[in-house]
């Protein structure tokens, strides 16, 4: 299992007890508010008695013994209720502020919010009608769990994003120093190379065959230079020029054509083309380029088509390379830019993550997957800014 499946399976897992964890307390919570809700209703029932005690009393003796009934109905501070008469008219309201107690239209309005919702009333004695609804301790805790999730999620997002930026940090200070060492640690047997170069020239001066053998020594060195050039520039501002994409492309055909099989077929625009300019390091521009050029060749088993496209529109110039390789699998998509990608048994899986580093942050441009069928190949897109 490989490094970002896990990382996808740690997520699904995340998420699981995230949800189990919300459940959990879903469920505890509609428990104690169904409680709740039970112990409110029957302080509205005894409210109501105590009204209807109140209304059935006719003498002062009775008035006098109703010292339970009032506290009764005076110590219900909290859960709103309106008593309706048995003819539909509205008698008084509680608990919905000391003037909407008073206000009947806010309380006919009230009543028939509670009636569409179904809230059940209770009966008041002689005919009456008891509506209530539930109190703001009781909305609060019905609420809590989303109120709990939103406050969870939120510190959980901006630890992942403070962690995140921290990890890119040093993931970019590490690449940083480890690119910068391999351009030096390639300086010196490169600078042995072309001496021991020269010495042979010297040597075997007149000899074609040798010499021939040496000038392709020399090509393969400027290309390791090239290599160390590019290292070097990781982690450093590039100075970018304006460039014709169609040279670059064309140069990047040719260096790679000669080094594919036979059977590879390279169909790249045509280098009388109107030129066409872009601000670019044309070394990081062409690794780019070899890049996403050599996975294409992997991706064929030593037959296939490699194709380049240029087209623009109003802002940016848009590269297409595509190949009649293997394809991408669609749950991979994601992860091919990132470090350690890789479907090769050799190799970092940095060429995909360094030519995305090399497009966005240098040359302030996108790369990304445009299409991908499994045997039917792959293309890839640049976009740069227009010069």
């Amino acid at each position: 299992m490989d490094t970002y499946q896990e990382k996808s399976n740690w997520k699904i897992y995340l998420a699981i007890m995230g949800i189990l964890i919300l459940t959990a307390s879903l469920i505890y919570t509609t428990s104690v508010a169904n409680k709740l809700a039970e112990e409110e209703r029957k302080k509205v029932e005894i409210w109501a008695e105590a009204i209807q005690n109140v209304y059935n009393s006719d003498d002062v003796e009775q008035q006098c013994d109703l010292s339970f009934e009032l506290k009764n109905i005076a110590g219900n501070t909290t859960i709103p209720l309106i008593l309706m008469e048995e003819s539909g008219k509205i008698q008084l309201g509680r608990n919905y502020g000391e003037k909407k107690d008073l206000d009947f239209d806010f309380l006919e309005q009230r009543l028939d919010e509670l009636k569409i919702n179904g809230y059940p009333p209770v009966p008041g004695g002689e005919g009456n009608l008891v509506y209530y609804e539930d109190s703001k301790t009781l909305k609060m805790l019905t609420y809590f769990p989303f109120v709990q999730l939103g406050l969870i999620g939120a510190f959980v997002a901006f630890g992942y994003f403070s962690f995140s930026s921290a990890r890119r940090s040093e993931q970019n200070q590490v690449w940083v120093g480890m690119a910068k060492e391999t351009a030096h640690q390639l300086g010196t047997p490169i600078t042995a190379i072309v001496a021991w170069i020269e010495h042979l020239r010297l040597i075997h001066e007149g000899n074609d065959d040798t010499i021939e053998i040496l000038d392709e020594l020399n090509n393969d060195v400027g290309r390791l230079n090239l290599i160390a050039d590019r290292f070097s520039k990781i982690g450093a501002i590039p100075e970018l020029q304006k460039t014709n994409i169609y040279e670059e492309l064309e140069n990047m055909r040719k260096y790679m054509q000669r080094r594919a099989p036979r059977k590879m077929v390279f169909e790249f625009p045509d280098l009388n083309e109107k030129p066409l300019y872009a601000q670019l390091n044309a070394p990081l521009f062409n690794w780019v380029i070899e890049n996403l050029l050599r996975n294409a060749l992997d991706a064929m088993d030593g037959k296939g088509k490699i194709s380049a496209k240029v087209s623009t529109d109003n802002n940016s110039i848009n590269i297409e390379i595509s190949d009649t390789g293997k394809g991408i699998p669609s749950n991979k998509l994601k992860t091919v830019f990132q470090p350690g990608y890789s479907t090769k048994k050799r190799g970092w899986g940095l060429g995909l993550s360094l030519a995305k580093r090399i497009i966005e942050s240098y040359h302030s441009g996108k790369i990304f997957v445009k299409s991908s069928q499994i045997n039917e190949g792959t293309t890839f897109t640049i976009k740069l800014p227009k010069s």
